[in-house]
């Protein structure tokens, strides 16, 4: 049985990075489907008049679509 080697990821907890679209900290990340997986929570603009609604907004995405603030 050929040896499967997993690099380790290129992002660490609560590193900011910025991707198509945003910008945020890394929360939390897993290796799954031979790429690391990150779990971004995005940084919040200027409040609006009205107030803010709910919490901040996390995405999910792959290594190769992050890219160190």
């Amino acid at each position: 049985m050929p040896e499967i080697f997993i690099g380790s990821p290129k992002f660490c907890h609560a590193q900011y990075v910025c991707f198509l679209g945003g910008e945020g900290s890394i929360k939390s990340f897993k290796y799954e489907s031979e790429t690391w997986t990150y779990i971004v929570e995005m940084t919040l603009g200027p409040e609006p008049d009205f107030g803010r609604i709910g919490g901040e907004t996390t995405v999910l995405l792959n290594e190769t679509d992050l890219r160190a603030v």
